[in-house]
């Protein structure tokens, strides 16, 4: 069996990217994920400090599932810099999109796991979206990605999305002012064609529905396709759900289809977007596992957790095996009603801090 997991990342990408049943993509991401682990920790002295006092060091052996894969908590980002290549081989640092006052993410790409991250998200939208480039309209404003080598992850997501559009124009002025003439003209020249709309969602809905809103104005149904991710936090402290979002989307920017995806600065490319029940699907190259917050063992389907997501994409850096900070259930795998097979699973929201006491104790050594 193939163990290099740059290949097999390579095999994986050439393929369908939901054309594996479960049992079938474990059998690939197990010995690919193994070699990663062991590639991690012979080149980054953090994540051995991590796996030494965490987990007790490598097993000699092969690791036998998913689940005895070690792996570290995404606030080590913030903290630490994580990289299995030397600094001449980084090309772009990557920063979370924190708060003022917060501490940021900082995740180090190399060519190669960029080169896969984009191939990977590349897959993804044209499997959702087809891969005819469309009129794109940007939900946000243009100086958020002005800065080449260092790049948040709203700019990050912006560049990566606007691949799949063409003619993109910024629908905010830098104020963060909803431009409606410019939408509306930009509109009226695609003369029905219809267009992609892209933003990060609490943007998307503070900024442009609400702002459409209370002018009392709608955008003409056109047809289009939303695509929005990341910023549910804040719209659970809005009072504002996914039913309600999409709702208020397809009525306000006269779109005929809503898709939201799950992502992370720390595992660009292994994007989860939302399938045909509403669910989040993990593609082939990568899977997701929820913990229980205090013991850490692995839940059963329906059982509220901690959310551990996996990817062989990670090449340079040791992000291939993560511990989020988010609560999760995962609902079922190979359900024809999800329209197409493996594992998916819903996010609840941020882990309150006592529920995530017993991970931040385990770490607490080798932090």
């Amino acid at each position: 069996m193939n163990t290099n997991s740059a290949e097999i990342a390579g095999e994986l990408l050439a393929g369908l990217p939901f054309g594996l049943r479960e049992n079938e993509k474990r059998a690939i991401l197990l010995p690919a994920l193994d070699a990663l682990t062991r590639h991690h920790y012979g080149q980054s002295e953090v994540f051995r400090r991590v796996v030494d006092a965490a987990f007790g060091g490598l097993k000699r052996r092969a690791y036998s599932d998913l689940e005895e894969l070690p792996f570290v908590p995404v606030s080590l980002f913030k903290r630490h810099e994580l990289r299995s290549v030397p600094p001449n081989q980084v090309f772009r640092v990557l920063t979370s999109s924190g708060t003022t006052g917060q501490s940021v993410s900082r995740v180090y790409l190399d060519r190669a796991t960029a080169e896969l991250q984009a191939k990977a998200l590349v897959r993804i939208v044209q499997h959702f979206i087809g891969k005819a480039r469309l009129p794109m309209i940007v939900l946000d404003h243009e100086d958020v990605v002005r800065e080449p080598s260092t790049y948040s992850a709203r700019a990050a997501g912006i560049l990566g999305l606007m691949q799949f559009g063409r003619r993109p124009i910024y629908a905010l002025r830098p104020d963060m002012s909803f431009d409606a003439e410019k939408v509306l003209a930009y509109l009226a020249e695609l003369k029905g064609e219809p267009p992609l709309f892209f933003g990060f969602t609490y943007i998307v809905w503070q900024h442009a529905l609400e702002a459409l809103r209370g002018a009392g104005r709608r955008l003409a149904p056109n047809n289009g396709v939303l695509i929005h991710s990341g910023g549910w936090k804040k719209m659970e402290g809005a009072g504002v759900g996914a039913d309600e979002f999409a709702a208020a989307a397809r009525a306000g920017l006269g779109v005929a289809r809503v898709l939201n995806f799950y992502g992370m600065v720390e595992q660009v490319g292994s994007v989860f977007f939302e399938n045909s029940i509403g669910a989040l699907h993990a593609p082939v190259f990568a899977d997701v596992i929820v913990r229980d917050p205090f013991t850490l063992h692995p839940l059963a389907a329906g059982r509220r957790g901690l959310l551990q997501v996996l990817s062989v994409l990670p090449q340079g850096y040791p992000g291939h095996s993560l511990l989020t900070e988010d609560l999760a259930e995962w609902c079922g795998v190979d359900d024809a009603a999800a329209g197409m097979p493996g594992r998916f699973f819903r996010v609840l929201g941020r882990a309150p801090r006592s529920e995530v006491r017993g991970c931040s104790d385990t770490y607490a050594q080798s932090a």
